[in-house]
């Protein structure tokens, strides 16, 4: 199986592959649970910016048990990784969404809002230890690639996009990862990045099949090109 081959390319190229197969196999018959599919969908809709089939990936995720705030998330989430107009027309969309099933007489959960963050945290620190926690290895040595090239960004990155949006707990750093993927994935052109994302799902234990799974609903929804191009990356 082609999806098999793909995981098995990005699983191999990572530096402590047993390690990551053994906390992954004890859940190996585990997929995507509906919920998590429906990010996958409203993440790939959001990135691509096809809006009409957002608004069917979000009335679906609301029926499986998405928190309209769950909902919200993903879609301010998705701005660090497909821009600000792609997320608000996301968000537009989605206010659309939920005033069509208030009118049809539909009461969906709105869900908890976001824990208080501590103001006084360093905010490089903090993403820095989130980011060690998402890849399972300290981060102490030399910068090197863009973040020496551009030391700004590498900032922005630890500041804001580890300690300000993934340091938010309305989703799960699963649930994240799952959407992260789905809108690379589905965009193109990003695959070292697909790559590491890849690497980090696996490390916090998303499991191979969870993985098929998603790249299963990307096939299905937005085209086997897109499903599987990040396999260009690792050949």
């Amino acid at each position: 199986m082609k999806i098999i081959k793909f995981l098995a390319l990005f699983i191999f190229q990572l530096s402590d592959t047993t390690s990551i197969l053994a906390q992954t196999k004890e859940n190996a018959d585990s997929g995507l649970n509906v919920k998590e599919q429906s990010i996958v969908t409203i993440a790939a809709f959001t990135a691509l910016g096809n809006l009409e089939q957002l608004q069917g990936a979000l009335n679906s995720g609301l029926d499986a048990g998405l928190t309209i705030n769950e909902s919200k998330e993903v879609l301010v989430h998705l701005y660090a990784y497909c821009g600000f107009p792609r997320s608000i027309r996301g968000l537009q969309t989605m206010m659309t969404v939920v005033e069509d099933r208030q009118t049809r007489g539909i009461k969906d959960e709105v869900g908890r809002e976001v824990a208080l963050q501590d103001e006084g945290e360093d905010k490089y620190e903090k993403g820095k230890k989130v980011l060690e926690e998402l890849v399972g290895q300290p981060l102490d040595g030399p910068k090197k690639g863009y973040a020496a090239f551009s030391p700004i960004i590498e900032v922005f990155l630890k500041e804001h996009l580890f300690a300000d949006i993934f340091g938010r707990d309305i989703l799960t750093y699963t649930q994240r990862e799952i959407a992260t993927l789905s809108a690379l994935l589905s965009m193109g052109g990003v695959e070292p990045m697909a790559q590491g994302h890849m690497g980090i799902a696996l490390n916090i234990g998303i499991t191979e099949t969870q993985l098929e799974d998603l790249l299963s609903v990307i096939e299905e929804n937005v085209g086997k090109a897109r499903g599987r191009c990040g396999q260009r990356s690792t050949v």
